[in-house]
This record gives C-alpha cells, structure tokens and sequence, in this order.
C-alpha cells in the first residue's frame, strides 16, 4: 500500500508512532555529541558499579522508616546508598563488638 492510498487515521497513526520513538531516545542528536557520552545504558551502569564491588540488594522496609531514610538520605552526600552503608556498616561493627 503507497502512501498516497493510506487513509488518513493511517497516516496519523504512523506520525503517532515516530513520535514516541522519537521521545523513547535517551539523548537526542541535536543537544551535542557530549550528551549521548554522559548517559550510561543500564548494562554499562551495572558492569561499573560491579566492577567497584556494589551490586543491588533490594529488601522490604517499614513505610515509616523508608520515610526516616529518605529525609536523612537527602542531606547526605552519599545519597541513599551512602547513608545506607554507612548505617550497617555503623551497626554491623556496634554488634560485632
């Protein structure tokens, strides 16, 4: 079927579609070629994080307490995954001794 003989709901339906391809691209050409080099894939962000010895660790917490975490985790330079560390690593050593 040619473009000439597409109906027009077609038509619009296939400009639909590029578009959301277009907007699913992470960084797009015309803001510079240092853009596209900043933004890591999430297989290239886990391999470095691996590579310095940090791997996910999920687990289910107390509403209240993730809420306690998540205003202390705003003031710290480490982020969420700083404060995080440094508390178990803070209560691992207390029952350690």
């Amino acid at each position: 079927m040619n473009a000439m003989a597409m109906k027009k709901t077609d038509l619009e339906k296939n400009k639909a579609l590029k578009l959301t391809h277009a907007m699913k691209q992470s960084a797009s050409a015309r803001f510079g070629k240092g853009s596209e080099a900043s933004t890591l894939d999430r297989r290239e962000r886990r391999r470095l994080d691996q590579a310095q010895g940090i791997v996910p660790f999920a687990c289910k917490l107390n509403i209240e307490l993730v809420a306690r975490l998540t205003e202390r985790a705003a003031s710290h330079p480490g982020g969420m995954t700083g404060l995080l560390t440094e508390l178990l690593q803070r209560g691992l050593d207390e029952t350690a001794e």
